[in-house]
């Protein structure tokens, strides 16, 4: 008996199968996390795109943000939300502040637009980190009126 349990002991068949196991677990949680803080990224710019672009249409009165010519604010919510939708970002009204009369940097007659969402990961029960982050974007444009 004990010369059947040395060689069990001694035996190394199944050891890469043993190894590759303990190292693919974390090699895979790596590499979506690493998928995911990208994801967190990609979804930031697109963010700071957005409002940019709601910043820029409510400052120069474009007809997307404006009505005959005069500023519409549920104009502006629906236009920001329709850029946010074409990045593939559900916008919910409740995230978008919009500020005719703003001051940026000190300097007062723009227009501001402050987005916020909540980023959610695809993988919430491997990567809690990345379950809900939340992101803040804010972009300004003069207003030409």
């Amino acid at each position: 008996m004990s010369a059947r349990r040395h060689g069990f002991l001694r035996d190394s068949r199944g050891a890469n199968a043993v190894e590759f196991a303990l190292v693919a677990v974390p090699f895979v949680l790596l590499l979506l996390a690493i998928v995911e803080f990208g994801r967190v990224m990609w979804t930031r710019e697109a963010l700071q795109e957005t409002a940019t672009a709601g910043a820029r249409c409510m400052g120069v009165l474009n007809t997307n943000c404006a009505s005959a010519g005069v500023y519409s604010a549920s104009s502006s919510t629906a236009y920001v939300q329709d850029v946010a939708k074409g990045w593939g970002i559900l916008l919910p009204s409740s995230g978008v502040k919009l500020d005719r009369n703003a001051t940026c940097a000190g300097v007062s007659g723009f227009s501001s637009v402050t987005l916020s969402y909540a980023f959610h990961t695809g993988a919430p029960a491997l990567l809690a980190p990345l379950n809900s982050v939340p992101l803040e974007v804010n972009a300004c444009f003069p207003n030409n009126s």
